[in-house]
């Protein structure tokens, strides 16, 4: 029996490769076209934060699934997908845990200044400088954009740490366990740190802008555990040259990867290369839900976790 076959889209998941090949004739769209196996793919793998070529599917005749191998699926279209009768899944609720655990590690690193101490200490330079002196942990207002499943795991930790929490989003949930602000300018205006969690699309490009930036002031501190694109990353880097904002720590970038010539001079800031959800449980759940979305589109089955 002839194995069916897909194109893994993205190149980030080249690693994927190998745990479907035993199942699936696997095609790697950063090597060239399908060729004559164009016709035969049906199932597309892409993570989700990648801008996928529409283009790509148009001449994929059978297609008829569109695989997100993570939770975030802002880099498709679909309306488009949907507009073709194409089923699209993606991996929920698999590492949220872990981007609050990656973001309170951000604020400890950034807020304590614990990569500077860590530079100093290599360097020989064991002096208690003023700018070691940090603020504490306890008594810091918390605003949070985006109360989702990382904003709440977040909310959670930084509470018991004594933080005061607030949150922001376009829509109130009843029954939240922390006030929501009237405004995402009000809340950064009353933040020490802003905290980036909420999912991104077109309509919130830029949502945290140069307002919202000088509203949390020299103070404060901008973290980003969500996408690159929800951040003004110009205003930002303004911002934090002019001493406008006090500092940020971001996962995620405009661009990714991100030049590291464009953050070579840019003071007070924590950079990590989009893991916050990179842990080992996370992948392995993201791949036994692709595999699990796999074998059930292709026997005809109802997805398991299908895009809402």
């Amino acid at each position: 029996m002839t194995r069916p076959a897909l194109l893994i889209a993205s190149r980030a998941l080249g690693p994927v490769a190998p745990f479907l090949e035993s199942a699936y004739r696997v095609f790697r769209l950063w090597e060239g076209p399908p060729g004559d196996a164009t016709d035969d793919i049906t199932a597309v793998v892409v993570a989700g934060e990648d801008v996928l070529d529409m283009g790509v599917l148009e001449h994929l005749p059978n297609l008829r699934h569109v695989a997100c191998f993570t939770s975030g699926y802002d880099g498709l279209d679909l309306d488009w997908c949907r507009a073709r009768g194409l089923i699209v899944t993606h991996a929920p609720a698999v590492n949220h845990e872990d981007v609050a655990d990656h973001a309170l590690g951000l604020i400890l690193a950034a807020r304590r200044r614990i990569v500077d101490g860590d530079r100093m200490v290599r360097a020989g330079q064991w002096v208690i400088e003023q700018r070691l002196i940090t603020p504490a942990m306890r008594g810091c207002r918390v605003g949070i954009v985006g109360l989702g499943a990382i904003g709440e795991a977040l909310a959670l930790r930084v509470e018991a740490m004594g933080c005061v929490v607030e949150w922001w989003g376009p829509r109130d949930k009843p029954g939240a366990a922390w006030p929501r602000a009237g405004s995402l300018v009000e809340m950064a205006a009353g933040s020490d740190i802003l905290v980036v969690a909420c999912r991104a699309d077109e309509t919130n490009r830029g949502l945290v802008s140069a307002e919202v930036i000088e509203a949390l002031g020299p103070g404060g501190l901008l973290v980003n555990v969500a996408r690159g694109s929800l951040i003004d990353e110009d205003a930002l880097i303004a911002a934090l040259k002019a001493g406008r904002l006090g500092g940020a720590a971001l996962d995620v970038f405009e661009t990714e990867p991100t030049p590291a010539d464009r953050w070579a001079e840019v003071p007070n800031v924590v950079l990590t290369p989009h893991t916050a959800g990179a842990t080992m449980a996370a992948v392995q759940g993201m791949l036994a839900l692709l595999i699990q979305n796999l074998q059930a589109v292709a026997a005809g089955d109802p997805p398991v976790t299908p895009i809402p």
